[in-house]
């Protein structure tokens, strides 16, 4: 029944895995708000500046200003573009190496029932053949056998 603690969890290089995958969640999380809050907080800022006015030097100043706002939000959903491309990398290889360790441990519990089935039949099979000894034994030696031959 010690079955479940051969897995290792709650230890090792498994907890240190899930402690660094929590904390690479929190900082791409974080990275998420923050870029949606630029992008937000820089088209509130565009639509304000957007607003037509008279003289032609405050209209240069307005252009200039949404030049700039909408150049920062194209920074922030690049951004955010690049952070879907590295968690779909993440998925995929990150994926594959947590499918193939698990494979490996389900190979190695495999293995040991294997080894542990063939023992167990290996000691089966010798009981067999002693009780069968012991049966032919006592046949060939009993009294029934014995009256019938004669």
């Amino acid at each position: 029944m010690s079955k479940v603690g051969a897995s290792g969890a709650g230890s090792g290089p498994t907890a240190a895995a899930a402690a660094a995958a929590a904390q690479k969640q929190r900082s791409l999380l974080q990275r998420v708000d923050t870029d949606i809050s630029n992008i937000v907080d820089n088209f509130s800022l565009l639509i304000n500046v957007a607003r037509v006015n008279d003289p032609p030097v405050r209209n240069s100043q307005e252009a200039f200003q949404m030049e700039m706002r909408a150049s920062r939000m194209v920074q922030a959903t690049d951004s955010l573009l690049k952070l879907v491309s590295e968690l779909k990398q993440t998925a995929i290889f990150s994926g594959f190496g947590s499918l193939n360790e698990n494979v490996d441990r389900r190979i190695e519990v495999f293995e040991r029932q294997a080894e542990s089935s063939d023992r167990l039949l290996e000691r089966i099979g010798e009981q067999a053949a002693a009780s069968l000894k012991e049966l032919e034994t006592h046949y060939y030696s009993s009294v029934v056998r014995t009256h019938r031959t004669e």
